[in-house]
Protein backbone atom coordinates (compact mmCIF):
# COMPACT_ATOMS: atom_id res chain seq x y z
CA UNK A 1 0.00 0.00 0.00
CA UNK A 2 1.72 3.17 -1.19
CA UNK A 3 1.71 6.48 0.63
CA UNK A 4 -0.36 9.30 -0.78
CA UNK A 5 1.50 11.94 1.30
CA UNK A 6 4.98 10.41 1.66
CA UNK A 7 7.40 11.66 4.27
CA UNK A 8 10.11 10.20 6.44
CA UNK A 9 9.69 9.06 10.04
CA UNK A 10 13.17 9.82 11.36
CA UNK A 11 12.19 13.14 12.91
CA UNK A 12 12.75 14.98 16.16
CA UNK A 13 9.66 15.99 18.17
CA UNK A 14 10.12 19.59 16.97
CA UNK A 15 10.26 18.45 13.35
CA UNK A 16 7.23 16.20 13.89
CA UNK A 17 5.15 19.13 15.19
CA UNK A 18 6.17 21.24 12.20
CA UNK A 19 5.15 18.40 9.86
CA UNK A 20 1.76 18.07 11.55
CA UNK A 21 1.13 21.76 10.91
CA UNK A 22 2.06 21.36 7.23
CA UNK A 23 -0.13 18.29 6.76
CA UNK A 24 -3.17 19.60 8.63
CA UNK A 25 -4.65 21.60 5.69
CA UNK A 26 -4.65 18.44 3.54
CA UNK A 27 -7.06 16.55 5.78
CA UNK A 28 -10.50 16.10 4.19
CA UNK A 29 -13.14 16.47 6.89
CA UNK A 30 -16.19 15.66 4.74
CA UNK A 31 -17.39 12.29 3.46
CA UNK A 32 -15.34 11.15 0.50
CA UNK A 33 -15.72 7.38 0.25
CA UNK A 34 -17.47 4.82 -1.90
CA UNK A 35 -19.02 1.48 -1.02
CA UNK A 36 -17.78 0.10 2.29
CA UNK A 37 -17.36 -3.68 2.32
CA UNK A 38 -14.19 -4.15 4.38
CA UNK A 39 -13.55 -2.24 7.61
CA UNK A 40 -10.27 -2.51 9.50
CA UNK A 41 -9.57 -2.00 13.16
CA UNK A 42 -6.11 -0.59 13.89
CA UNK A 43 -4.46 -0.85 17.29
CA UNK A 44 -0.92 -0.69 18.62
CA UNK A 45 0.70 -2.24 21.68
CA UNK A 46 4.23 -2.44 22.98
CA UNK A 47 6.56 -5.17 24.17
CA UNK A 48 9.80 -5.28 26.16
CA UNK A 49 9.07 -2.15 28.12
CA UNK A 50 8.17 -0.16 25.03
CA UNK A 51 11.22 -1.12 22.99
CA UNK A 52 9.12 -3.07 20.47
CA UNK A 53 6.06 -1.63 18.72
CA UNK A 54 3.38 -4.21 17.94
CA UNK A 55 0.78 -3.09 15.37
CA UNK A 56 -2.36 -5.05 14.56
CA UNK A 57 -4.85 -4.62 11.74
CA UNK A 58 -8.03 -6.68 11.79
CA UNK A 59 -10.34 -6.61 8.78
CA UNK A 60 -14.04 -7.37 9.16
CA UNK A 61 -16.79 -7.52 6.56
CA UNK A 62 -19.27 -4.68 6.49
CA UNK A 63 -21.96 -4.57 7.68
CA UNK A 64 -21.85 -8.18 8.88
CA UNK A 65 -18.69 -7.69 10.99
CA UNK A 66 -17.41 -11.16 10.18
CA UNK A 67 -13.62 -11.62 10.54
CA UNK A 68 -11.87 -11.64 7.16
CA UNK A 69 -8.15 -11.06 7.60
CA UNK A 70 -5.63 -10.15 10.30
CA UNK A 71 -2.11 -8.76 10.09
CA UNK A 72 0.50 -8.17 12.77
CA UNK A 73 3.84 -6.38 12.59
CA UNK A 74 6.61 -5.80 15.11
CA UNK A 75 9.30 -3.14 14.84
CA UNK A 76 11.84 -1.54 17.16
CA UNK A 77 10.32 1.60 18.67
CA UNK A 78 12.17 4.57 17.21
CA UNK A 79 10.22 7.59 18.44
CA UNK A 80 9.82 8.65 22.08
CA UNK A 81 6.50 8.80 23.89
CA UNK A 82 5.32 12.39 23.43
CA UNK A 83 1.61 13.25 23.91
CA UNK A 84 0.22 14.59 20.65
CA UNK A 85 2.91 12.85 18.59
CA UNK A 86 1.90 9.22 19.00
CA UNK A 87 1.35 8.74 15.28
CA UNK A 88 5.10 9.08 14.70
CA UNK A 89 5.72 6.37 17.28
CA UNK A 90 3.05 3.98 16.00
CA UNK A 91 2.34 4.44 12.30
CA UNK A 92 5.55 2.88 10.89
CA UNK A 93 4.58 -0.50 12.35
CA UNK A 94 0.96 -0.01 11.26
CA UNK A 95 2.12 0.54 7.68
CA UNK A 96 4.00 -2.76 7.76
CA UNK A 97 0.86 -4.54 9.00
CA UNK A 98 -1.31 -2.90 6.33
CA UNK A 99 1.16 -3.98 3.66
CA UNK A 100 0.56 -7.62 4.62
CA UNK A 101 -3.14 -7.50 3.74
CA UNK A 102 -4.23 -9.23 0.56
CA UNK A 103 -6.81 -6.51 -0.15
CA UNK A 104 -6.79 -2.95 1.25
CA UNK A 105 -9.71 -2.12 3.54
CA UNK A 106 -12.32 0.45 2.58
CA UNK A 107 -12.34 2.15 5.98
CA UNK A 108 -9.99 2.36 8.97
CA UNK A 109 -11.21 2.59 12.58
CA UNK A 110 -8.18 3.56 14.63
CA UNK A 111 -7.69 3.24 18.35
CA UNK A 112 -6.90 6.90 18.90
CA UNK A 113 -7.99 10.28 17.64
CA UNK A 114 -8.65 11.81 14.25
CA UNK A 115 -8.94 15.59 14.15
CA UNK A 116 -9.75 15.70 17.88
CA UNK A 117 -6.13 16.65 18.42
CA UNK A 118 -4.35 19.91 19.32
CA UNK A 119 -3.07 20.25 15.73
CA UNK A 120 -6.00 18.30 14.19
CA UNK A 121 -3.71 15.43 13.15
CA UNK A 122 -4.17 12.49 15.48
CA UNK A 123 -3.18 8.99 14.39
CA UNK A 124 -6.41 8.31 12.49
CA UNK A 125 -6.10 11.53 10.49
CA UNK A 126 -2.37 11.09 9.89
CA UNK A 127 -2.66 7.44 8.86
CA UNK A 128 -5.69 8.04 6.65
CA UNK A 129 -3.91 10.88 4.87
CA UNK A 130 -0.68 8.92 4.49
CA UNK A 131 -2.34 5.91 2.83
CA UNK A 132 -5.29 7.84 1.35
CA UNK A 133 -7.99 5.76 3.02
CA UNK A 134 -11.12 6.95 4.83
CA UNK A 135 -10.45 6.82 8.55
CA UNK A 136 -12.11 7.37 11.93
CA UNK A 137 -10.60 8.04 15.33
CA UNK A 138 -12.09 6.05 18.21
CA UNK A 139 -10.53 7.40 21.41
CA UNK A 140 -11.09 5.97 24.87
CA UNK A 141 -10.22 9.27 26.58
CA UNK A 142 -10.18 12.95 25.73
CA UNK A 143 -7.00 14.46 24.34
CA UNK A 144 -8.25 18.00 23.84
CA UNK A 145 -11.53 19.94 23.89
CA UNK A 146 -14.53 20.56 26.10
CA UNK A 147 -17.90 18.84 26.18
CA UNK A 148 -21.05 18.24 28.14
CA UNK A 149 -21.83 14.72 29.26
CA UNK A 150 -24.09 13.01 26.69
CA UNK A 151 -27.35 11.31 27.59
CA UNK A 152 -27.30 7.85 29.17
CA UNK A 153 -28.61 5.80 26.23
CA UNK A 154 -26.66 4.15 23.44
CA UNK A 155 -26.45 6.60 20.57
CA UNK A 156 -26.62 9.71 22.73
CA UNK A 157 -23.80 12.13 21.99
CA UNK A 158 -22.58 15.65 22.57
CA UNK A 159 -20.15 17.79 20.55
CA UNK A 160 -16.49 17.98 21.46
CA UNK A 161 -15.40 21.61 21.02
CA UNK A 162 -12.02 23.31 20.91
CA UNK A 163 -11.37 26.99 20.19
CA UNK A 164 -14.91 27.36 18.85
CA UNK A 165 -14.54 24.41 16.46
CA UNK A 166 -16.44 21.13 16.63
CA UNK A 167 -13.63 18.59 16.46
CA UNK A 168 -15.48 15.42 17.41
CA UNK A 169 -18.24 13.89 19.47
CA UNK A 170 -18.54 12.24 22.86
CA UNK A 171 -20.63 9.18 22.07
CA UNK A 172 -22.43 6.74 24.33
CA UNK A 173 -21.86 3.41 22.59
CA UNK A 174 -23.54 1.38 25.30
CA UNK A 175 -26.29 2.43 27.69
CA UNK A 176 -24.97 3.87 30.97
CA UNK A 177 -21.37 3.05 30.07
CA UNK A 178 -18.51 5.53 29.80
CA UNK A 179 -18.60 7.22 26.36
CA UNK A 180 -16.01 7.19 23.59
CA UNK A 181 -14.42 10.17 21.83
CA UNK A 182 -15.16 9.91 18.12
CA UNK A 183 -13.73 12.11 15.40
CA UNK A 184 -13.32 11.98 11.68
CA UNK A 185 -9.83 11.13 10.53
CA UNK A 186 -9.48 11.63 6.77
CA UNK A 187 -12.32 11.60 4.21
CA UNK A 188 -15.01 10.89 6.84
CA UNK A 189 -17.28 13.56 8.31
CA UNK A 190 -18.32 13.51 11.94
CA UNK A 191 -21.88 12.29 11.43
CA UNK A 192 -20.65 9.33 9.36
CA UNK A 193 -17.91 8.63 11.92
CA UNK A 194 -20.55 8.39 14.65
CA UNK A 195 -22.78 6.21 12.47
CA UNK A 196 -20.04 3.75 11.55
CA UNK A 197 -18.79 3.53 15.14
CA UNK A 198 -22.24 2.81 16.55
CA UNK A 199 -22.97 0.23 13.85
CA UNK A 200 -19.69 -1.53 14.62
CA UNK A 201 -20.41 -1.63 18.36
CA UNK A 202 -22.52 -4.65 19.24
CA UNK A 203 -21.84 -6.16 22.67
CA UNK A 204 -19.34 -3.96 24.46
CA UNK A 205 -18.26 -0.35 24.80
CA UNK A 206 -15.71 -0.62 21.98
CA UNK A 207 -16.42 -1.41 18.31
CA UNK A 208 -15.81 -4.97 17.18
CA UNK A 209 -13.00 -3.69 14.95
CA UNK A 210 -11.18 -2.20 17.93
CA UNK A 211 -11.77 -5.22 20.14
CA UNK A 212 -10.31 -7.64 17.63
CA UNK A 213 -7.31 -5.46 16.79
CA UNK A 214 -6.67 -4.82 20.48
CA UNK A 215 -6.53 -8.56 21.22
CA UNK A 216 -3.92 -8.99 18.48
CA UNK A 217 -1.90 -5.94 19.51
CA UNK A 218 -1.77 -6.86 23.20
CA UNK A 219 -1.58 -10.65 22.99
CA UNK A 220 1.61 -12.22 24.31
Amino acid sequence: MSADIPHGWDLSPKEAIALQKRLRPQIVTQDDFGEIRRVAGVDVGFEEGGRITRAAVSVLSWPELDPMEDALARQPTRFPYVPGLLSFREIPAVLEALAQLRTPPDLLLCDGHGIAHPRRLGIAAHLGLYVNLPSIGVGKSRLVGRYEEPGPEKGDWSPLMDAGERIGAVVRTRTRVKPLFISGGHRVGLESAIRFTLAATTRYRLPETTLRADRLASRR
